[in-house]
């Protein structure tokens, strides 16, 4: 039991981990994007502001199962399979990147527009005021990210009831199917814990950031 729990428990970080960054390294230069081209803006756009918005509310909107589902070609193209830890890592990564997309768009529409004339008065360009809009709203970037990685550990769950591995494929297969309570209630434990424990480190760092 022990050492099914770890696998499960190991395997479950490294497709959080793993998609964590890939859906940050896709969702946060399209939510730049979103904040640049958006009506009133550094560089206003309203079609490609409202193509990359149209798209983004596509995809949120789809449940997970589904998209995963939908993106199994993809990750059969990509890692050669369409099941297990490492398949899951690209439907949790498509799903995760809208998220992280609008949530830096939220979070760079908040910084004081006040800096953002300041820089322009003192002949900043649109790459340079990118630049402090990202300075600016560090610490709600890790506050983002620590949602969407907390999001993931759901997902993971969810990947799990469709061979993707983790604790949620053991919650399932011995928790429920087996009808094996202390399996089932371990692994809720164990996701709990690295929920409140990440969590505790995103708050922490962010705080630590805002107040510098």
């Amino acid at each position: 039991m022990f050492d099914q729990l770890l696998k499960a428990t190991y395997e479950t970080i490294a497709m959080v981990t793993v998609s964590s960054i890939f859906a940050t390294l896709l969702g946060l230069p399209i939510g730049l994007i979103l904040f640049a081209t958006k009506k009133d803006s550094i560089a206003e756009n309203k079609i490609v502001y409202r193509i990359l918005d149209v798209v983004i509310n596509i995809l949120r909107s789809m449940p997970f199962v589904i998209l995963m589902i939908v993106v199994f070609p993809l990750a059969k193209l990509i890692v050669g399979k369409k099941i297990g830890m490492v398949a899951a890592m690209v439907p949790l990564s498509v799903s995760a990147a809208p998220f992280v997309a609008r949530v830096m768009e939220n979070c760079f529409s908040e910084i004081d527009k006040g800096k953002i004339e300041a820089a322009k008065s003192m002949g900043a360009g649109k790459f340079d005021i990118l630049k402090l809009v990202l300075k600016e709203s560090t610490p709600g970037v890790i506050d983002g990210i620590t949602m969407t990685v907390i999001n993931l550990i759901g997902y993971s769950a969810m990947a799990g009831a469709l061979g993707g591995g983790g604790l949620g494929d053991i919650a399932i297969r011995y928790g429920w199917n087996m009808n094996k309570t202390d399996m089932l209630m371990a692994s809720v434990v164990i996701i709990v814990v690295i929920v409140q424990v990440i969590q505790f480190v995103g708050t922490r760092v962010s705080r630590k950031i805002n107040k510098r």
